[in-house]
């Protein structure tokens, strides 16, 4: 047997609950670095006013205009901030040469001085707080909030096979991500729990045959899928697919077809002439992926699971071609 699959998020928005938590984080964060403090790290300026001369002075030169798309800043406001920056020597303002119904801004001497003092500044207020912090952890949160709220496009999706580690990452976030989204109980996780405690011995007890992947995006663990061979198949023709999960935060990207048709690649490679898989009608977005990848239903029934009453289904493929060879 496999694990059900969760591969797209549902049609609901986010909870009042975790509105509340992102708003309470968003608070402390910003006490933590001082963001609503009246001058940034005892400098003369505000944040916001810190991070336009950072912008001007990083680029050399740029335009109103994009400072104020790109930093989502009110004209008016963003015009007495440079009026008082032109005043104390830190920007100089003059028309665009290419075209003179724009103006751009250019950071002075003075200007890049000031910068370099919010820069050595900066570093010593984060380097104060993270002392005698879990930097790594710390880090892989950070890149997984950037992930998921940045743009697409820049996100890489990478697909390797297990390595030191993995195991435990897939039975526990198996455990998670069932429990939060559908209210499945411990149960579920003592199923998954004999899967992955079995697949070491399936993989070495037959080299070639079995083999698990953890998909990433920008180097953080996002899902998973497995290939063994089916315990129930006469002579080992058969291959079982196991253990599929996509996390909430990289859906959207293709992972679970992409992670299934790793599946199929190796299962066609070790020789298998079928693949078959257990999921649970719950599961409508997972249905759907192996419904693309050519997967039908074979057989279900209803049962009680993981503190559901719930229908059970077996769904399957071949991996041959019309010629019986695999495809």
């Amino acid at each position: 047997m496999t694990g059900p699959a969760t591969v797209a998020p549902g049609t609901t928005g986010p909870t009042q609950a975790q509105v509340t938590q992102v708003r309470a984080f968003n608070r402390f964060y910003t006490n933590v670095i001082g963001a609503l403090h009246d001058m940034y790290l005892d400098t003369p300026h505000t944040l916001t006013e810190s991070r336009l001369l950072y912008e001007i002075a990083k680029h050399g030169t740029v335009e109103v205009s994009w400072l104020r798309q790109a930093l989502d800043i009110d004209a008016g406001y963003l015009s007495r901030v440079l009026s008082r920056f032109e005043s104390e020597g830190l920007v100089t303002r003059h028309r665009s040469a290419a075209d003179a119904r724009r103006q751009e801004v250019r950071a002075t001497d003075a200007g890049r001085g000031a910068v370099t003092e919010l820069d050595e500044r900066a570093a010593v207020q984060i380097g104060g707080l993270l002392g005698g912090v879990d930097c790594g952890r710390l880090l892989d949160a950070m890149r997984v909030i950037t992930e998921v709220l940045g743009p697409p496009g820049q996100r890489t999706v990478t697909i390797r096979p297990l390595a030191v580690g993995d195991l435990g990452w897939v039975l526990q976030r198996h455990g998670t991500v069932y429990a939060a989204e559908f209210g499945w109980d411990a149960t579920f996780e003592d199923f998954c729990a004999r899967i992955t405690g079995e697949f070491p011995a399936l993989r070495d007890s037959a080299p070639g045959r079995a083999q698990g992947w953890i998909a990433e995006v920008n180097g953080v663990p996002a899902g998973s899928v497995f290939c063994v061979p089916d315990a129930g198949s006469p002579g080992g023709a058969t291959a079982r697919l196991r253990l599929l999960l996509v996390e909430p935060w990289a859906r959207g990207l293709g992972l679970g077809r992409r992670l299934v048709a790793h599946c199929l690649d190796f299962a066609r490679q070790a020789g298998y002439g079928d693949i078959v898989l257990l999921t649970y009608d719950q599961l409508a977005a997972a249905r759907r992926v192996y419904q693309a990848a050519g997967f039908t239903l074979d057989s279900e029934h209803q049962e009680e699971a993981f503190g559901q009453r719930m229908m059970s289904q077996t769904w399957s493929r071949s991996l041959k071609s019309a010629s019986g060879t695999p495809r």
